[in-house]
């Protein structure tokens, strides 16, 4: 017998010597509890980082900062369209490059949930469709369509693969522990009944057989087929199940705010109510929580989908469009997932014994037992604080709010205490100015002479264009004879023109005439205006200018864009002539486009017009160039493009994106935090351009003779272009005295949550600034929030002269609410409260 083990025991460590690496990767698994991996259920919370929405440059400090704010996952989606420019040609560089993106997260040491769909919605163009798929012969999107589930599992296949290669499912060692396949399905499914009950079931099958040795999940799919996790999207997901008693409960997007569209307001949620509802869902059951957004960014290029859908994706994210962090959003989200992390033991291990505190009160109380105890105090009146007696001890929780005792004794969080620190942003003038302007303007009347084509009635603008371009030029003539009525002094004809998308400019012989536009809810428009026209033959050149294709809908690839008619002619002697079934020419683009004015390289190609901009006027359809340098320093930077119209921007051949200066119209007013949210509510700008800065990556420059290239199509005054840099113009922060947080607890070597006594207030920069002075400070009882911060009746005379040596020139302080802190007790028997506002700076030359 012991010859018998000692030969098991050589043949055992024989294959720990070969498969060595492959016994060390991690198993992921999942019960109705939680995510398990390594046989560890896991609290997981992640956040949304899209990679071509920011640069390369910028994501290893992105996803640092979503670690620092607790995050243990980043959540993407893969976005075919960019991947897969046409059938087989295949690109991963740059802003696509996924693996090197999934590389800096393992590198960071957090987990990844790869959104493969490859349908992603994502107020992205084509919802991440290819448009060539749109003409694959025979297909039919998102349904059981042969050739659209051959092409979808190709590019599946090739993802998978990809990963496999480079080693990153979690089963291999990476840090993949999560894909989904298809995206937010539900209501396409029900709509096609049996053929979307067959593709969706084919769907999980074909992702299975990829055996990626992690879970798959499917969104917003009730019907998401074992052993496929289905899993929630919204604002709210507490009442939210799945599918079947042994799946976990996930949340893949926990709304941060929502995305703006132009002539829209921005959005932004209380994060009081987003930390509500994300501690109800973990109170419920759940497991994993997901931000959509933590970092939105920006939609380069003409990746916006919707259409209308604005540049900036800055989502009201914790961390801002430039990479910024949003406080208090951030922080307050930071000590929540403390808090949750302080009772994750409990959570994972038991069910909830539920109590009735209160009419509108309730305590959740998970046991795991060995005293390992976690409560959450429930207050769902959105109008009225609560006192509440929890064993034996009393607790006021605010109205719409969740507190959380990891020891059910000590609240640690309360949703709707905001403790954290509050940033003040600004956009200000650099040193860096734009010089050498140029002009170029495309001449309308000659555009018959272009590549063009005619045929008799009107096209549908995507089948022409093939979204190789955002303009389609459609041209006609009208004949006018010198007896007509108005030629002798009477009203203008009237040209009326029916389009379905989304933007429309009016040249009659050469002469701009109007616009007229869509919105993303309605699409359809019509232009109603007089022209001039004269006897004889007269040019007529409408553009129709898309603004995003479709990124959702049911059979969305069947939607049709641009001029589709009738367009007639109102006024003349006829009384009506209807213009839609005669011969119109087509072009497809500007001529700017065709010759590559935006490249560094061909940008001398035609003949710039040099001088000043000032005796120009603001002509339409005019490309403008002009140069400047890099500004020191490395925060991030913007272009200021309130004087300009609609159009799109380029920096050294790098597509900024659309611009377009139009205003926002909605209910702008008071904003509470308590209550339902709905992107309604908390609207802000209004009377004010939707977007007014936009975006330039600072790894897009060169130290000098960077170029700028833009595109007007109304026409602006660029003179007022200027480059600004986004700064924080301060920082407050407050605390109370004795007022425990999570700061002030931490997970002993028993796996209990303890608490330490004492009670701090930070204070912190973004990198490369500094606190470079206190604007504010108070121990005692101030008044006002940040920015309009008072003494009140009880002050420590020594509080500024403290927080100013503890805090200046340092990147961040921590500072004690305490008598002793501040050497004496400026009020005995009072509750005080700690405020200060700082100012931060960087000591660069900008």
């Amino acid at each position: 017998m012991v010859t018998n083990s000692v030969t098991r025991l050589v043949h055992f460590l024989s294959l720990v010597l070969i498969l060595g690496p492959q016994l060390m990767q991690a198993t992921v698994t999942y019960d109705k509890k939680a995510i398990i991996i390594n046989g560890h259920r896991r609290i997981l919370l992640s956040g949304s980082i899209h990679y071509p929405r920011s640069t390369p440059e910028m994501w290893e400090d992105l996803i640092w900062k979503a670690k620092n704010g607790g995050l243990d996952v980043i959540d993407t989606y893969v976005f075919w369209n960019v991947h897969e420019p046409s059938p087989g040609n295949y690109d991963f560089r740059g802003r696509y490059d996924i693996v090197r993106f999934i590389k800096t997260v393992q590198k960071l040491g957090l987990y990844v949930h790869l959104r493969i769909g490859p349908y992603v919605c994502a107020e992205w163009n084509f919802g991440g469709f290819p448009v060539w798929l749109k003409y694959v012969p025979g297909i039919s999107f998102r349904t059981d369509n042969g050739p659209f589930k051959a092409a979808m599992q190709g590019f599946t296949q090739k993802i998978v693969q990809m990963m496999k290669s480079e080693r990153l499912f979690e089963s291999q060692g990476g840090p993949i522990i999560l894909s989904q396949i298809e995206n937010e399905y539900g209501a396409e499914r029900y709509a096609l009944g049996a053929a979307g009950a067959s593709y969706i079931n084919w769907a999980a099958k074909m992702a299975l057989g990829l055996n990626t040795g992690v879970p798959w999940v499917m969104c917003k799919e009730d019907d998401a087929p074992d052993p496929i996790i289905n899993a929630c999207n919204g604002f709210y997901c507490d009442a939210f199940s799945p599918n079947k008693p042994y799946k976990p409960k996930m949340w893949t997007e926990a709304w941060s705010g929502w995305f703006t569209e132009f002539g829209g307001p921005i959005y932004q949620r209380p994060v009081q109510d987003l930390a509500f509802g994300v501690t109800r869902f973990m109170l419920k059951g759940g497991s994993y929580v997901n931000y959509y957004m933590f970092h939105g960014g920006t939609n380069f290029g003409r990746s916006a989908g919707g259409p209308f859908i604005t540049t900036s994706y800055d989502y009201d994210a914790p961390i801002d469009e430039y990479g910024l962090i949003r406080e208090p959003k951030y922080s307050h989200l930071k000590e929540l997932h403390k808090a949750i992390k302080l009772c994750e033991h409990a959570l994972v291990s038991s069910d909830p014994n539920v109590k009735s505190i209160g009419r509108y009160q309730q305590a959740h109380v998970f046991s795991a037992g060995h005293g390992n105890c976690a409560a959450f105090l429930t207050n769902i009146d959105s109008n009225s604080a609560a006192r509440v007696i929890f064993n034996n001890m009393h607790y006021d929780l605010p109205a719409w709010s969740v507190s959380i005792l990891p020891d059910c004794r000590n609240e640690v969080f309360n949703t709707a205490k905001v403790k954290s620190q509050t940033s003040w942003r600004q956009m200000l003038p650099t040193n860096s100015f734009l010089h050498s302007w140029q002009t170029y303007g495309e001449d309308i009347m000659s555009l018959s002479q272009s590549s063009t084509f005619t045929v008799t009635g009107l096209l549908e603008q995507l089948n022409v264009t093939r979204d190789n371009s955002d303009y389609l030029w459609y041209m006609t003539s009208v004949d006018i004879r010198s007896s007509e009525s108005f030629l002798r002094g009477g009203q203008k004809p009237t040209l009326i023109v029916q389009s379905r998308g989304h933007a429309v400019h009016v040249f009659v012989n050469g002469q701009y005439s109007g616009s007229a536009y869509g919105t993303r809810e309605n699409m359809r428009f019509t232009f109603t205006g007089p022209v001039n026209l004269h006897a004889g033959p007269n040019k007529i050149a409408l553009l129709s200018v898309a603004a995003g294709l479709p990124n959702i809908g049911l059979h969305f690839e069947n939607w049709n864009t641009g001029i589709l008619g009738p367009v007639s002619l109102h006024g003349v002697d006829q009384g009506k002539r209807d213009l839609s079934l005669q011969k119109w020419t087509y072009m497809v683009g500007l001529r700017g486009e065709a010759r590559n004015l935006v490249s560094p390289s061909q940008s001398s190609a035609v003949e710039w017009v040099g001088g000043s901009l000032y005796n120009r006027g603001q002509q339409p359809l005019t490309w403008y160039k002009a140069y400047f340098n890099a500004p020191g320093g490395s925060g991030p930077l913007a272009l200021d493009l309130r004087s300009m119209g609609k159009g799109q921007a380029w920096i050294n051949g790098q597509s900024i994106g659309r611009y377009w200066m139009k205003y926002a119209n909605g209910n702008c007013g008071t904003c509470k935090y308590s209550g339902t949210y709905r992107a309604p509510k908390c609207q802000h700008g209004c009377g004010q351009p939707t977007q007014r800065w936009y975006h330039v990556p600072r790894s897009w420059l060169k130290p000098q003779n960077n170029l700028l290239v833009l595109l007007e199509e109304l026409g602006g005054d660029a003179s007022k272009i200027s480059l600004v840099r986004r700064v924080t113009a301060s920082v407050c922060a407050d605390t109370f005295e004795h007022h425990p947080s999570v700061e002030n607890w931490q997970i002993d070597n028993t796996g209990e949550p303890k608490m330490r006594q004492e009670v701090n207030l930070n204070l912190s920069c973004e990198p490369g600034e500094s606190i470079s002075s206190i604007k504010f400070a108070s121990f005692g009882t101030p008044l006002g929030t940040c920015g309009s911060f008072k003494k009140g009746a009880c002050h420590s005379p020594d509080s500024h002269a403290i927080i100013e040596k503890m805090c200046v020139g340092r990147k961040s302080c921590k500072v004690t609410a305490s008598n002793s802190f501040f050497q004496a007790d400026p009020c005995p028997n009072v509750l005080k409260r700690l405020s200060v506002e700082a100012i931060c700076s960087s000591n660069t030359v900008i």
